[in-house]
This record gives C-alpha cells, structure tokens and sequence, in this order.
C-alpha cells in the first residue's frame, strides 16, 4: 500500500509543480471564481461547451496549496471531450471520492483522478480538492456568484 500512497504523493506533486491546462482560454463561453476563506485558495475555472453540451477546452487560474492546484490541473485533464451530463455524473464522483463515500453506481471511471482518495483521511483537505471541481460545475451551470468553500 506504501507504494501506491508514494505513486499518488508522486502525481500529485507532478501536477502542482507542473500543472496543466493552467491560463486562460480564448474565446471560454463559461467561467466561473472560487475561494476558499480558510486558507487562502483562490481559482477561476474557464471552459468551452460546445453547441452539443461538449466540453472542447477547459483551463484554470488562480493561487493554491499543492492539492488544490493539482485538483484543478488533472480536472481540467479530464473534462475535455466530455458531455456536460458527464462531466455532472465525474463530479459526484469525485466529490464521493475525496469524502470516503461510497461511489454512486452510475459513475464514471475515476482514472488519474483516483490519487486523491486519500484526501478522506484529512477532512479540512477536502475542500482543498474540491474548490475547482465545485468552481467548474458553477462555470458549467453558468452560475454568476462567487463559489465559496463555506
């Protein structure tokens, strides 16, 4: 089990040393601001939906601890190419992941995502992973107000 800890320590790191998808997109048709009061995390999620409710571009910006940054840089990995029904059922998802719950049955394959499920073990980091994912569905939504983690 210590190696698979170390591998997800590992892509983690990875992608808040290097985060991808990190910037602006041109011409995004959904944006949306986070925050996170308690510590400081701040992210603006930007997105392209297509005309068939496809996700064709996603990036994120902003200032973050290791987990929040990495969070937002693999989400935007996965969002691309997904419908916004999709990307609502990889939420949930995830969402269930990084708070140790049970999975609902119609989720999706979590793939790189899954290095966070030991998230669940430190309570007040979960709403480090989670900002931007919350961030992302108000930007999908097209939700005008500011996400907040309180």
């Amino acid at each position: 089990m210590s190696d698979l800890r170390e591998l997800y320590q590992e892509v983690i790191l990875d992608h808040s040393k290097r985060p991808r998808n990190k910037g602006s997109v041109e011409g995004s048709n959904r944006s949306a601001e986070g925050y996170n009061p308690l510590c400081g995390d701040q992210v603006t999620i930007q997105l392209i939906v297509d005309d068939e409710n496809t996700v064709t571009d996603a990036a994120f910006d902003g200032v973050g601890c290791a987990i929040s940054t990495a969070s937002a840089s693999l989400m935007t990995e996965a969002l691309k190419g997904k419908t916004v029904e999709d990307v609502h059922r990889l939420f949930r998802a995830f969402h269930c992941l990084v708070k140790g719950d049970e999975l609902p049955p119609d989720s999706p394959a979590l793939e790189k995502l899954e290095v966070f499920a030991g998230v669940a073990e430190f309570p007040m980091r979960v709403k480090c992973a989670s900002l931007s994912w919350h961030t992302m569905q108000a930007a999908i939504d097209e939700k005008t107000d500011a996400v907040t983690t309180e």
